[in-house]
């Protein structure tokens, strides 16, 4: 996106690129549906980035969701409104719109070179990059760092720049994962039967933040959009004080008093699995939650009353023993602290060079504020380094 607002600006502009091709994590980001932004109004969507968004608040508004839309259009990918309120472009998938990119940026002559993997600067200041042949030199006129976070290193944003940029003494918050899952510590049992399963319509409560969605059971733990939503705050809890207690509501939509009811009536030769299933609506999976809650509290299910069967319905403690690994997040937290950088992303204490998008210090939830971060930071940073090419 810098790129793209560099070369419209009458800049000459080579991407280098560790990778043999471009847009790999940006495909990554297209597999299940690009999802590019989000349609609700600017203030509610500028919450969504915390503590970051008065820092962000310029560059969005400068680039918003809708500036977004008329891109992708402009490209020839009109977008359309999810039922959540998401943006997809209509082919739904990443591939066609990168392509179209990639066209219009070399029609504007912008250069890719690729398998170059940044190393740092040499004495005088040039670029340094690891190649195939051996290092190259690269002396420019203003730089524009987007190595994103540490997620998907593969893909190749592996968090190799912080020790770079912490030698120059720039300020970095420690890479965590984000929009991540969390390791659960589940019975063999319950791990073989429910693996893969999904809980659906849940509420999920860490201290005073309730989401409302769905939820997936893995081998080692649990993920899913509503796990991403309060992903800070469970990551927060658990590397704050260790293991971190979520709370599950399997039916939040009754309270104590009405699942009471339903599950005071005559359970007769049913098992009280099929009884709960039938009596409370509830799946296999929830079911099987509630077990391993039961036996964790050293009391069977079936010894509790039909007013604590309520109680543990919608309020089913799960034991979160840590993160899954940052290389599986769908995103990262910390980064470039924004104290760094001026109004125009640059580095302070590197004039001419510039940073943007997720190596910056801010995080966000999934729905499509990732990626409008992201383009509106980098068309952010090409106007920083166009107005200082144009100091002089």
């Amino acid at each position: 996106m810098a790129a793209e607002v560099l070369a419209q600006g009458g800049a000459r502009v080579t991407v280098y690129d560790a990778m043999p091709s471009a847009g790999r994590k940006f495909l990554m980001a297209g597999r299940g549906g690009l999802n590019l932004t989000h349609s609700e109004p600017l203030p509610q969507f500028m919450a969504r980035y915390r503590e970051a968004a008065p820092k962000l608040q310029a560059a969005i508004e400068a680039f918003s969701p809708d500036a977004l839309r008329a891109w992708s259009e402009a490209l020839g990918e009109p977008t359309f409104v999810g039922s959540s309120g998401r943006v997809f472009p209509k082919a739904f998938k990443a591939s066609p719109l990168l392509r179209a990119w990639l066209r219009r940026l070399d029609a504007a002559g912008v250069r890719f070179t690729f398998r170059h993997r940044w190393t740092g600067w040499d004495g005088e200041g040039r670029l340094l990059f690891r190649t195939q042949h051996g290092v190259v030199a690269v002396v420019a006129d203003a730089t524009v760092l987007a190595l994103g976070g540490a997620s998907w290193p593969r893909l190749g944003s592996d968090g190799g720049w912080v020790e770079l940029l912490a030698t120059k003494g720039i300020a970095v918050s420690k890479l965590r994962p984000a929009n991540s899952g969390f390791t659960v510590a589940w019975s063999n049992v319950f791990r073989d039967r429910f693996e893969g399963q999904p809980l659906k319509g849940v509420a999920l409560t860490i201290g005073a933040h309730t989401v409302r969605g769905e939820a997936m059971i893995t081998r080692s733990g649990i993920e899913g959009g509503a796990i991403y939503a309060l992903s800070a705050e469970l990551r927060e809890a658990v590397l704050g004080l260790g293991p971190a207690t979520l709370m599950i509501a399997l039916r939040p939509d009754l309270d104590v008093a009405a699942l009471t009811t339903r599950l005071s009536g005559t359970r007769g030769k049913q098992s009280l699995a099929n009884f709960l299933r039938k009596a409370a609506q509830l799946s296999p999976v929830g079911i099987g939650l509630m077990q391993e809650a039961a036996i964790a509290s050293g009391r069977p299910l079936a010894s509790l009353s039909p007013a604590e069967l309520a109680e543990l319905i919608n309020a089913i403690p799960v034991q979160l023993t840590g993160t899954a690994p940052i290389e599986r997040a769908i995103s990262t937290a910390g980064g470039i602290s924004f104290d760094e950088l001026d109004d125009r992303f640059m580095l302070r204490k590197l004039p001419g060079v510039f940073a943007a998008g997720e190596m910056l210090d801010w995080e966000a939830p999934t729905g499509g504020y990732l990626l409008q971060a992201s383009f509106a930071t980098g068309a952010a940073a090409g106007r920083g380094v166009l107005a200082w090419l144009k100091r002089s």
